[in-house]
């Protein structure tokens, strides 16, 4: 028998899918499959699963209207693979590439293995503009600096345009029909006990179409103002909410680009963005232990503190600093977090706590719906100052002044802070300076209703540079 298996993985969606699109082209019977994979892999954060399992419901109902059938299985890889080829007889498996380092290993092994066999198997680029070796300092190494790498890739990716052009979705698919998978449900990816992605799912419509949707309604105005708003966290409309869209490949990079060179209104800034990721992308295929080594070596003398009430406060809105604290209750919330309040609360984790960034990687992990390998280690580096082109560790977020300067008239924090609602905008991100009457009136009671600040802010700095100092003495 001959058939092709289609193994998708961060890359669910039909439309530029060059796997996908190969696969068809061959003309044989397909087998559409996707594994939850089991072995060694870092596992996916709990609010990835919960996009996870909406993301494949709306993919298994494209498919099905198509014609064909999406198999979830899940194991390791190379058992579900070798099961299905023992069971099918397929001849080919395409997939599109990730670069990760545990997926990298996983699938060099078994393209080895299986070519082998005897099978044909082919790998494709699916998520990115450029793949991460493709653009070179003029010494040949890779860029660890974003601006000339950017300047650099938007040439690449220029003079190569028509292997970027997206690719509408295939009209019918023909699946072997005899092959059998797991129902969804058996996934058991959704939270229960309690179920606290009912709260998110007003909020958010995974897979392709509400990718689609999303882009095109940033792009029917808001980008012409991203700018400017993409810095206020109090502008709903202000940045486009397709990270977990891109992050689980319901949408490529090159269908966001053609759109935006369709788009009247200046989309530079916003592809800019989109750079980054792909910045982050080459930063971790270089360095695979990006998520858990320094990038800077100088920076594995810090010593950081273990300090888990306080670690404990960060996760839960606790610390007494209105836009750090409203930040972190709109992670929880939401499964999502303004890019402006993520940096302001990495940097208080990181610079006012001297709690390792691995700790705050890990809980955004785990907490993100958009969670994804690059940008999540490279951005917390980047906070850290022990990343490639690195904001530098001296520049630390003042958390009050932020708040004043990007949220001037406190809707993002009456937003998740209710307690502080009835604060007047003078004090609402630093209520510690507001007086008893004003606090009264308010109905805010420090140490009670809301927290006193978890550290001060001016020693809190102090202690950060002092000990960083120190580091770099050692080193």
């Amino acid at each position: 028998m001959t058939a092709t298996i289609v193994w998708f993985r961060n890359d669910l969606r039909l439309s530029d899918n060059p796997a996908l699109m190969e696969a068809v082209q061959l003309g044989q019977p397909l087998i559409l499959l996707y594994i939850l994979e089991t072995d060694g892999a870092r596992p996916m954060g709990a609010a990835s699963l919960y996009w996870l399992h909406h993301s494949l419901k709306a993919l298994q109902d494209e498919v099905r209207a198509l014609g064909g059938q999406l198999i979830l299985q899940k194991g390791s890889a190379q058992s579900v693979l070798e099961r299905l080829i023992k069971t099918y007889g397929p001849n080919t498996i395409v997939w599109n590439r990730r670069y990760e380092k545990q997926g990298l290993a996983t699938d060099t092994a078994l393209k080895t293995a299986l070519k082998a066999r005897g099978l044909s198997v082919q790998s494709f680029n699916g998520n990115l503009l450029t793949e991460p070796w493709e653009v070179k300092t003029k010494t040949g190494g890779y860029y660890k600096v974003f601006t000339p790498y950017w300047r650099a890739a938007r040439v690449v990716i220029s003079e190569h345009a028509h292997k970027v052009e997206p690719q509408a979705a295939p009209q019918s698919l023909s699946c072997l029909v005899a092959v059998k998978g797991l129902d969804l449900a058996a996934l058991d990816l959704l939270p229960s006990r309690p179920n606290w992605g009912a709260k998110m799912d007003p909020l958010w419509t995974p897979g392709s179409k509400g990718a689609h949707s999303a882009l095109h309604a940033f792009l029917d105005g808001p980008v012409g103002h991203y700018a400017e708003d993409r810095n206020r966290p109090d502008k709903a409309a202000g940045t486009s909410k397709l990270s977990p869209h891109l992050a689980f490949g319901e949408i490529s990079p090159r269908e966001i680009r053609a759109a935006c060179e369709r788009c009247d209104l200046n989309t530079d800034k916003f592809m800019s963005e989109v750079g980054w990721r792909e910045f982050s992308y080459v930063l971790l295929y270089h360095n695979p232990d990006l998520p858990t080594a320094n990038f800077k070596p100088e920076f594995d003398a810090f010593e950081w503190e273990e300090n888990e009430d306080n670690l404990r406060r960060w996760q839960l809105g606790q610390t007494g600093y209105p836009f750090v604290d409203a930040g972190m209750r709109e992670l929880w919330a939401t499964g999502w977090q303004h890019n402006r309040v993520r940096m302001v609360t990495a940097s208080f984790l990181i610079k006012h706590l001297l709690i390792h960034w691995n700790r705050g990687e890990e809980w955004f992990w785990d907490t993100l719906v958009d969670a994804d390998t690059g940008n999540n280690s490279a951005s917390w580096q980047w906070v850290a100052g022990s990343g490639a082109d690195a904001s530098p560790y001296f520049r630390i977020f003042n958390p009050f002044t932020q708040g004043e300067k990007f949220d001037p008239n406190g809707e993002y924090v009456r937003k998740y802070i209710p307690e502080l609602a009835k604060l007047p905008n003078q004090y609402i991100h630093r209520p510690w300076d507001a007086p008893k009457q004003v606090l009264a009136q308010a109905g805010v009671t420090l140490g009670q209703d809301y927290p006193h600040p978890i550290v001060d802010h001016k020693p809190a700095r102090e202690k950060a540079l002092s000990v960083y100092k120190d580091s770099r003495s050692e080193t």
